[in-house]
Order: structure tokens, then C-alpha cells, then sequence
């Protein structure tokens, strides 16, 4: 940025972590109170400052200063949530706000000084609207630039245009922001802002590097960037009243559909479509009733409609308290609903394209799946999404049509790669080689990795992946060609070469090629929920490839290979 810095209007609110603590957890800020991060002040009270307690001491010694001190964590998302009304009352008087860090906010000072009756006069009405709105003492500064308000709200002063310079003149290297800085610039004898402003810009960026650079363009009074000003939202809540309370489906269901159809009309006007749809409801005895929504696309006035009649069929549907697993109906009828927008995205980016997956037929068929589950309900039509974890069951999650689809487990799917090198014959593409035959794997875990280091799931299937997943698994025997049973050691050590395969009280079958064995310990440390299995991939004499597994001794089928 070249020009001159814009005239800002800065509003701070004094020892914003302490207050935070209190307007959210109730920690009283009269008192002696200090907010520490990694054992060491960053704000105290006022109280606390009295006592002796300053910013940066341990905290064993600010105990030792003030003993009757209450310690509170630092905690950024509190403050960042605490703030956000005293935000709202300032944007209730000027427009274009940037919130510059919890506790204080900054305005372009042109505005306010115009419709406001001058830049002292636009002050003091924000501290006064502040305080009657929140709460909240505040404290404005006003000059040129972020950086040199800041400065100014800690005193209050409005730096008159143009002084900006002279003002940061005579303030300490500390006001930086940057201690290891400033301790540097004292001992090569630069102690006030004018003396590291007048230093040669190149020879600061040599000396101190683009962050040094940059506190000299602030210490001469030169912001970098111009304000970052947020956008107030829009209020796309729809609401509907009842005189009547609601206590029928169909009642509720019609309703459900203009307010929807409202919603949807709002959100259009600003170009936003919902992904996410928050309902609420209130009965007449002031029962309130939530429930959110998720969407994987474009939430469509239809589609609306279906998910807030869906929610008010299970609400005015359910038990009637006593017993069953359906929660119980409301005590009385609604007279109330609303529909919240949780999540937007700019609906351009979800318009049909010409051609490709987002084209005509994709909506026609996102259409009719969305008419049956309108007729049938939202778990009728599921889709499958794949995800992390060791067995083909786990790594597969079936999510209902137009919601979102995120995995049951983290992690990728399995490994869309070939085989992985191993001892024995390759892994089954299909099913391994007749005649093939595998030897014991050696004890401990066998490799598993994919290109770009180890997968998050040790202890996975190679692909390709089985066709088919048991829902519950068959109980099986397995053989060698002396007719006795295979057994599986703790060190994972085969007793012989698998020959023969009877499942449940079926035909024995020939095994012709068989892999493995692929180890799981799965979370060893609750013994209640511990899990100890070795996976094995077999072809059989017909040609089946199926997927076994063996866990305490017992053979089990759990999948079978297309």
C-alpha cells in the first residue's frame, strides 16, 4: 500500500480476556484475576494490576504477588464468542467493520464523522452505545492507520490528520507487539519509534527481515493493508406463528411447505443455497423443539419441504412416553416453526452444467429418489461412502440420499493401487492362481504400504476390494491335506498349507490358492471392546474367491470376491 493510510476509528475494551471469563463463565472481573497461556499472564485485572501482577510473570509468581488470585485459562474461542455482541452493537451505528482481534474492532473514521457530528462526537456515541447495549467499558482511538489507533484507543486521544508520525515518535520500541524485537533494537540502542522509523528501509530488511520490514513501515506510521471490513449478515430466518396449535401431520406438513417455499425465496434473492437446515419449533406450552439438517447439494423448496415435514412427523408421531424406543410427542400442539439457514454456499456453484455428472440426468434421477423418499421416507433410498478402516464392513457407511456424505471412520478407502509385495503369492486379483499356494508369513506384521508411506489403517485389505460383505459372518472349518485343522499362532505362524474349506454344514471344497495372513489388534487397551483377528484370502477349486478371517480359534467367511 503506497498512499496515505486511511483516518481509523479503533474501538478497544480493556483486559477483553478477563471480561470474556466473565460474561461467559461467570468469574467476577472486579476481583484479582489473571488469564494464563503456557503458565504465564496475558491479561490481568485491574484489581490484580494493584496487587502487582503483571502481563508475561509466571504463574507462581503471580500468585506470590496477589495469593488471593483466580487463575482462568486462555481461551480464544470464548473471547472470539463474547465479543461478537459488542461487534453487532457497533455495527448498529456505522457499517464496515473489521474485527481486529478479540477486544477490539476497527472502523473507517469518515463515515461515523460525517453523519455522527465529527470524529470526537462518533466516539463517544460508539463507547456510550457499547456500554448501554453490552455492558461493556470501551475505550476509541482515532488516527492514521490500524496500527497507530490502536495505540491511541489505550489513551483514548484522537491524533489529529497527519500527526500520526509525531504521535508514534515518542512511544517505546515495546509498542511493536514484538519482544524479541524490541529487545534487540534496545540493546543496538534504538529505544522510541521515531529512531527505528528513521532507519534506512533496506538496511532494516537486511538487518531484521521482512518482519522487522514490516514493523518499521508501522513504526513510521505506514499501515500495510487497508481495512479487512466484515459484512453484517443477513437474516434469512423464516418464521411461521400459529393461532391454532398444530398437533396433526398433515396440518404441520402444509404449513412446512410455504414456509419453506419462503425460505427458499429468500436465500434466492441473495444468491445462497442452504446445505445445512436448522428447524425449531415451539408448542403452546413452551416447549422447545430443535433439530439440524444436512444436505450433500442444492436444498431445493421441495426438498425443504420434505425434511421439515419428515422432522415434524417423528416429533408429533412419537410415543407416548411410557415406553418404546420413539422419543415422546410434545406435550401440546406447535405454535410456532422456523427454519434456519445453518449453512449457505453461493448457489452458483451448484448450477447444472451442460454436460457431465452435474448435468440434466443427474437432476432427473436426484429428483425421482427424492420423490420416493417423499413417499416412503429418508432412510428408504441410501447410498454408499466409503471411508477409513481395516475390514471391507468398516470402511463402507450408507448415508441417506441428499445427506451429507461423510465417512464413518477417518482415513482413506482401501488402496486403489495393485498388489503389495509380500512372502507367498500375490494378493487375489480376482482370485490368485490355480495350484497357487501360500507359505507362512513370518511372525509379526505384514507389510502394508502405499505409495507415499504407511496407510492410517495397519493391517488392511490390498485392493481389489470383495464384491460381496456378509452382513453377518459364516462359521467355517478349515483343513490341510492330512485332514487336520489349521491353526493360526500368537506370532502369526500358519500350522500348514490350507487344503480343504467346509462352511456351516456344507460340501467340504478344494482350496487351490489361498494368501495371508493380514493382522488386526484392534483397541487393545479396553479389554471389553479388544478385537485380535488374521485375514486370509482363499480360492477354491470352483473358482469362488472368498475373504476369512480367524479370531479366537474360530474360521469365519466374510466376504466373497466378484
Amino acid at each position: 500500500m503506497t498512499g496515505a493510510p486511511a483516518r481509523t476509528l479503533l474501538l478497544w475494551c480493556p483486559d477483553w480476556p478477563v471480561l470474556a471469563a466473565e460474561i461467559v463463565d461467570g468469574v467476577p472481573a472486579t476481583g484479582p484475576v489473571a488469564v494464563l497461556h503456557a503458565n504465564r499472564v496475558v491479561a490481568c485485572s485491574e484489581r490484580a494490576r494493584a496487587e502487582g501482577v503483571r502481563r508475561g510473570l509466571r504463574k507462581r509468581e503471580a500468585q506470590g504477588r496477589c495469593p488471593q488470585l483466580t487463575v482462568v485459562d486462555y481461551d480464544p474461542g470464548r473471547d472470539a464468542r463474547a465479543f461478537e455482541p459488542v461487534v453487532a452493537a457497533v455495527e448498529e451505528l456505522v457499517a464496515g467493520v473489521e474485527v481486529v482481534r478479540p477486544g477490539a474492532c476497527a472502523v473507517a473514521a469518515r463515515g461515523p464523522s460525517r453523519y455522527l457530528g465529527g470524529e470526537e462526537a462518533a466516539a463517544e456515541r460508539i463507547i456510550e452505545h457499547v456500554a448501554q447495549s453490552c455492558l461493556v467499558e470501551s475505550q476509541v482511538g482515532i488516527a492514521d492507520g490500524v496500527f497507530a489507533a490502536g495505540l491511541a484507543a489505550r489513551s483514548g486521544r484522537v491524533v489529529p490528520p497527519g500527526g500520526t508520525p509525531e504521535f508514534l515518535a515518542g512511544l517505546p520500541v515495546e509498542a511493536l507487539g514484538r519482544s524479541a524485537l524490541a529487545d534487540l533494537l534496545r540493546r543496538l540502542g534504538v529505544r522510541s519509534l521515531g529512531d527505528f522509523a528513521a532507519l534506512p528501509a533496506g538496511d532494516v530488511l537486511a538487518r531484521f527481515g521482512f518482519d522487522g520490514a514490516l514493523a518499521h513501515r508501522l513504526a513510521a506510521g505506514r499501515d500495510h493493508r487497508p481495512l479487512a471490513v466484515r459484512q453484517p449478515p443477513a437474516d434469512l430466518t423464516v418464521t411461521a406463528e400459529q393461532d391454532e396449535p398444530i398437533d396433526r401431520v398433515d396440518v404441520a406438513a402444509f404449513v412446512a411447505r410455504a414456509l419453506a417455499e419462503q425460505l427458499h425465496e429468500r436465500l434466492a434473492g441473495h444468491g445462497l443455497a442452504c446445505t445445512r437446515l436448522g428447524i425449531e419449533a415451539v408448542t403452546e406450552h413452551g416447549q422447545e423443539l430443535h433439530r439440524v439438517w444436512r444436505h450433500d447439494g442444492l436444498l431445493t423448496a421441495a426438498a425443504i419441504a420434505d425434511r421439515v415435514r419428515w422432522q415434524l412427523d417423528g416429533w408429533l408421531s412419537g410415543s407416548s412416553g411410557r415406553t418404546g424406543a420413539r422419543p415422546a410427542r410434545p406435550t401440546a400442539g406447535i405454535i410456532r416453526l422456523r427454519l434456519i439457514p445453518d449453512g449457505v454456499i453461493a448457489q452458483a456453484g451448484l448450477q447444472a452444467g451442460l454436460w457431465g455428472e452435474t448435468g440434466e440426468e443427474r437432476e432427473r434421477a436426484h429428483r425421482a429418489l427424492s420423490r420416493v423418499q417423499g413417499i416412503l421416507g429418508p432412510e428408504a433410498v441410501v447410498t454408499a461412502v466409503l471411508g477409513g478402516g481395516r475390514s471391507p464392513a468398516d470402511q463402507v457407511r450408507l448415508v441417506p440420499w441428499g445427506d451429507e456424505r461423510l465417512p464413518a471412520r477417518p482415513g482413506p478407502a482401501p488402496l486403489p493401487g495393485g498388489p503389495i509385495a509380500r512372502p507367498g503369492p500375490a494378493p487375489l486379483p480376482g482370485g490368485p492362481s490355480a495350484g497357487g499356494g501360500g507359505r507362512p508369513v513370518s511372525a509379526g506384521r505384514p507389510a502394508d504400504h502405499s505409495a507415499g508411506g504407511v496407510p492410517p489403517w495397519p493391517g488392511r485389505l490390498p485392493a481389489p476390494a470383495p464384491a460381496v460383505v456378509l452382513p453377518s459372518p459364516l462359521a467355517a472349518t478349515v483343513h490341510d491335506a492330512a485332514g487336520e485343522a489349521v491353526v493360526i499362532s500368537a506370532r502369526l505362524a500358519v500350522s500348514a498349507p490350507p487344503a480343504r474349506l467346509v462352511v456351516g454344514t456344507g460340501r467340504p471344497a478344494e482350496i487351490v490358492g489361498w494368501v495371508g495372513p493380514w493382522p488386526v489388534d484392534e483397541r487393545w487397551w479396553a479389554p471389553a471392546e479388544a478385537r485380535r483377528r488374521a485375514r486370509f484370502q482363499v480360492c477354491l477349486a470352483d473358482g469362488t474367491a472368498l475373504l476369512l478371517a480367524v479370531e479366537a480359534g474360530q474360521w469365519l467367511v466374510e466376504a466373497i470376491y466378484d
